[in-house]
């Protein structure tokens, strides 16, 4: 039987870039990928002829290799590499490779070393589509927040009716949450370094051989430097091996992201109910139907943003428990831990940026519905303003304003009749009155608001199209 990861429990992911850039074959082939440049890396500075880079480099490729024999012999020394460095040495001998070859294959590193820089790699090449998910998401949320600056909507504080406020704003704001989550994303993924330690990060054998070969006149540095290049990562300068840091602020990156659009998605939830009807997903061929009520469609980019939302935290967790008990030169369980920990993170926050992307730049804004529901709240929800703008006119003050408010809301009278009876025209004139209670004059900063989220945006956007 296939014993392959499609994601068939894993919605959020499957059938995005990220099931393909961070499943198992991406991964085994970024370990390959790191080997093949060390051997590369060797070549170049004179550690190893350029038929044994050759040769390691034929070796390094993953559909050479049986990924379900790999995963059988992984808890034999509870990683991947060490069997795989095993199965590379076979495809080097049926190469008939020269025997340097096989000397020059991971000379000096660990499996640590390989691992974690595969780790680096994976997320690298998976930060691409992520990013440019994200932007897209982004263009789409910013041309929300510039047509609908003006329409208004009702505001809903701890599930109930609050103030007005407009849906520009309300876009504007989830637009500033995922700015802030591809600043983050885009900064881990220029971070993102080399481990390389050997051993136990002191790279006592690569120094031994090099103290023994003068005559190549190089240093582990700058061997060090030159694989970082090579592979497209960060160079460290020492290796982290010790210091898991670097993992627990990718997962953070991802963690961050993954929420910013699930609120976008948890919100796009509660105004899709067909009660509320402010909101709706774009329809799509194939997507949301319901296996039993074929009248159903289904908000299904929202349920995924906010599964993966959900299925976050506890990965996310995993990342700093295993920073926080990591002993010694290599954690004992710790390090083994952060693997499906941080690629699920990185699964997660990749589809939810392609889901995000696809619900942003497709949603259907049913304004009229909006409007139907900001008169739900009737006068009531000036409340506030009238408060505190009656209060001087009315004996009692602020308390008698708000006594009346609760009467309007008890007794179904309307509160500008209860204001009027307590509120002479010479005091309070009725078209000052209708100005007080029109919800589109108590809107604050919400367009200032959103002018500065856009305004955000563009210069984020012009940094984009310059790095391209």
């Amino acid at each position: 039987m296939d014993t392959v990861d499609y994601g068939v429990l894993s919605p959020a992911w499957a059938g995005t870039p990220a099931a393909a850039t961070a499943s198992d074959v991406a991964f085994v082939q970024a370990m390959l990928d790191v080997e093949a440049g060390w051997a590369r890396v060797q070549a170049d500075a004179g550690l190893c002829t350029p038929e044994d880079a050759h040769a390691v480099a034929n070796a390094a490729r993953v559909a050479r290799y049986d990924l379900k024999l790999l995963a059988a012999k992984t808890p034999d020394g509870a990683n991947a590499l060490i069997p795989l460095l095993g199965m590379m040495r076979e495809r080097l001998t049926e190469d008939n490779a020269p025997k340097s070859a096989g000397t020059a294959l991971h000379r000096g590193a660990t499996s640590q070393d390989i691992i974690d820089s595969a780790l680096m790699l994976v997320l690298s090449r998976t930060l691409r589509s992520t990013l440019a998910d994200l932007r897209s998401t982004a263009r789409g949320l910013a041309a929300l927040a510039e047509e609908h600056r003006g329409t208004l909507c009702i505001a809903r504080s701890l599930t109930q009716h609050a103030l007005p406020t407009t849906f520009g704003w309300k876009a504007a704001s989830w637009l500033s949450a995922v700015l802030s989550a591809e600043q983050q994303l885009s900064h881990t993924e220029s971070q993102l370094s080399l481990q390389w330690g050997g051993a136990v990060g002191t790279l006592a054998s690569l120094e031994q051989f090099l103290g023994d070969r003068p005559e190549l006149n190089t240093g582990s540095a700058e061997l060090s430097t030159k694989l970082a290049e090579v592979l497209g990562l960060a160079d460290a300068g020492t290796p982290w091996h010790t210091n898991r840091l670097p993992i627990v602020q990718a997962g953070s990156a991802l963690a961050a992201c993954i929420a910013a659009l699930g609120s976008f998605g948890a919100d796009v939830l509660t105004a899709s109910r067909p009660e509320i009807g402010e909101l709706s997903e774009p329809r799509e061929a194939g997507k949301g139907g319901s296996s039993a009520m074929p009248q159903k469609q289904n908000p299904v980019r929202s349920v995924l943003l906010r599964n993966a939302a959900i299925s976050a935290p506890g990965l996310a967790a995993t990342l700093f428990a295993a920073a926080g008990s990591a002993v010694d030169e290599r954690p004992d369980g710790g390090w083994h831990s952060e693997w499906s920990a941080l690629r699920e993170l990185l699964r997660l926050a990749s589809g939810a940026a392609h889901h995000a992307a696809a619900l942003a730049t497709g949603l259907t804004v049913n304004a009229p519905a909006m409007e139907r529901n900001l008169k739900l709240g009737g006068d009531a929800i000036l409340s506030e303003r009238l408060a505190m703008v009656l209060a001087p006119l009315v004996s009692g003050g602020k308390p008698a304003i708000q006594a009346l408010v609760l009467r309007s809301l008890t007794d179904q009278i309307s509160l500008r009749e209860l204001l009027r009876l307590e509120i002479s025209s010479h005091d309070l004139t009725d078209e000052e009155l209708s100005e007080l209670l029109d919800p589109a004059g108590y809107l604050g900063a919400a367009d200032r608001f959103t002018t500065t989220v856009l305004a955000d945006y563009s210069a984020r956007k012009e940094l984009w199209q310059s790095h391209t």
